[in-house]
């Protein structure tokens, strides 16, 4: 086996320059900072201690650049798996409890079996089968529910653990009244300040500053009330080694959440590579990315990291900051682990209503409005999985919502392709007309033979489209009195078991009536398999045809002359 399939960060090691690390080391030391609020943030909103979010930044990152294939996706902790983790274990342990602590390793660590065992089993094609629209309805959701958990710790308002979407903004209206607006100042001072930093200065670490400015304001505050609660001091020392809880109990109630995790991670982390990789003209390996992001997540669970994925913001950061290879997220990690060391006591002094406006702009950030609008104006089938997802998000289980949406996601493609457009074709055959081009009789109302149909399959002839296409076939030989069918094949992509009994059997109906089914065209791949199939051999070698002029001479010959004589078209040359 090669080596580099083993390791591939050799692959780019050979790149390493002086020039290369230097970008690096820039653009390394700008994602640390940038990392650090949200690693804080993103914690908090899975349920867990604010250091976890730290670990997962720190040894994430290194594991997913060195087995990944993208020289610029930065991984670590995200939103949405964060709010995926905490509804997950949430309703199994109390948030910030160790065995919330454990149950959530457990569940990082089952994620990462589940996305290492895709990627070798190299089903990394299969992110491709996955709508993008699921992914931005389910974050839009994710958004809202996660603006609607820091309400209570933005506004004082008690709001008992574990209610839904609904009953917390009923708790939040009906206790409306007792609004801290200290509390409340602190939130709105912590996002004017981060969004004030990052409109005239928008590669700065812009929410860091907005915890400084709400952290300042705590301590004024501090005077006139006690209801200003902390995050506390972050420990200051390197990700501890932990051990996952491997009970047969406790793997067999995860196991379901985890593919949910697997899942939404993998489809984040492939979708900004390849996003990223358009500026960058470099070439993703979806396997590859499989194979990374279920390592990160697997050696992450041995030192307290939660599942992680690849990061919009910390990626495009990243390219813009000038990093030339995965280098960049590794020296990201060790410079995080440097100002952890040096800033964690500081944490004692931040309040939680700052880090519920962090959180809140985190949280708007994720909603993307443009792609919705275009979304919702352009595509009915793409709209119904938006909204499908997105509401599915606020009101059921979040697992089931992804579930949901992917499922959705999937029939509509299955739908699409069961449904092929099967133009109908003719010929030109004038004297100026000499390469014999067929033509949509929409875009040029030609005559057609009277006893020849050509037609052309733009998609393939699978299980899903049998049914479809057999279909056009009766009403071309039943309503129109045409058993002679010319298929213009250069669309089909492949031809599946069902299709090839179906074509048979059109074949044999067809042939009882003096007629059959000829193809023109067909990719040599699609032949080639088709003849390993034995399809060709059934339907007879006779039937398919090179060239449009060879197919249009042998099946003329195949018509009924008498009906020829009579006829008026006459548009092949062979007529006359």
């Amino acid at each position: 086996m090669n080596i580099v399939a083993l390791f591939p960060f050799l692959a780019w090691f050979k790149l390493l320059t002086k020039e290369t690390i230097k970008a690096d080391i820039i653009a390394g030391l700008t994602g640390a900072v940038i990392v650090l609020p949200q690693g804080v943030a993103f914690a908090t909103i899975a349920g867990l201690p604010p250091e976890y979010g730290l670990y997962t930044a720190m040894v994430t990152p290194i594991i997913a650049a060195l087995f990944g294939s993208s020289f610029h996706l930065v991984s670590g902790p995200t939103t949405a798996i964060s709010i995926v983790i905490f509804s997950a274990v949430s309703h199994h342990a109390e948030p910030g409890t160790p065995e919330f602590v454990s149950m959530a390793l457990t569940l990082t660590f089952l994620a990462g079996i589940y996305q290492l065992s895709f990627g070798i089993a190299r089903l990394g094609a299969l992110a491709n089968f996955v709508s993008h629209t699921v992914v931005i309805g389910f974050t839009a959701g994710a958004a809202i529910l996660i603006a609607t958990s820091q309400m209570k710790n933005i506004t004082g308002i008690f709001v008992p653990k574990g209610e839904s979407f609904v009953h917390t903004w009923i708790e939040i209206i009906t206790g409306f009244a007792q609004t801290n607006i200290y509390l409340v100042l602190i939130a709105v001072a912590t996002m004017i300040a981060a969004l004030s930093i990052k409109k005239f200065i928008p590669r700065s670490p812009y929410l860091l500053f907005g915890m400084i400015v709400g952290s300042l304001l705590a301590l004024f505050f501090g005077q006139f009330t006690d209801d200003i609660k902390l995050v506390g001091e972050i420990p200051r020392h390197l990700p501890p080694f932990s051990t996952p809880d491997f009970s047969f109990a406790n793997l067999q109630l995860l196991t379901s959440e985890a593919f949910a995790v697997a899942l939404l991670g993998l489809i984040e982390a492939v979708s900004i590579s390849r996003a990223i990789s358009t500026k960058s003209d470099q070439r993703i390996d979806s396997n590859q990315e499989f194979i990374g992001q279920g390592m990160s997540n697997i050696v992450g669970s041995f030192f307290s990291s939660y599942a992680g994925s690849g990061s919009f913001t910390r990626s495009g950061i990243n390219y813009e900051a000038g990093a030339r290879t995965p280098l960049s997220a590794i020296f990201a990690a060790l410079f995080l682990v440097v100002i952890v060391l040096l800033v964690a006591p500081l944490t004692a002094y931040l309040p939680i209503a700052s880090m519920g406006g962090v959180i809140l702009l985190v949280a708007y950030n994720l909603i993307d409005i443009p792609h919705i609008k275009q979304t919702l104006a352009f595509s009915k089938s793409e709209s119904s999985v938006l909204i499908t997802t997105f509401l599915a998000t606020l009101f059921l289980e979040l697992e089931f919502a992804i579930y949901l949406g992917v499922l959705l996601s999937l029939v509509l493609f299955l739908a699409k392709t069961s449904t092929p457009k099967i133009p109908v074709l003719s010929i030109d055959d004038g004297p100026k007309n000499t390469h014999r081009k067929f033509i949509d009789i929409r875009e040029k109302p030609i005559l057609q033979c009277p006893q020849l149909k050509i037609i052309r399959i733009d998609m393939s002839i699978y299980f899903g489209s049998v049914n479809h296409i057999q279909k056009k076939f009766a009403k071309i030989s039943d309503t129109e009195n045409i058993n002679h069918i010319l298929i213009e094949a250069s669309g089909i992509n492949f031809i599946d078991l069902a299709g090839s009994e179906m074509l048979v059997a059109e074949n044999k109906r067809l042939d009882k009536q003096g007629g059959g089914l000829y193809f023109v065209g067909m990719k040599p791949g699609v032949y080639a398999d088709a003849a390993k199939s034995h399809f060709i051999k059934m339907i007879g070698n006779d039937h398919f045809f090179d060239s449009k002029s060879q197919a249009i001479r042998l099946i003329k010959k195949r018509l009924d002359d008498n009906k020829c004589a009579r006829c008026q078209v006459r548009i092949f040359n062979e007529c006359n």
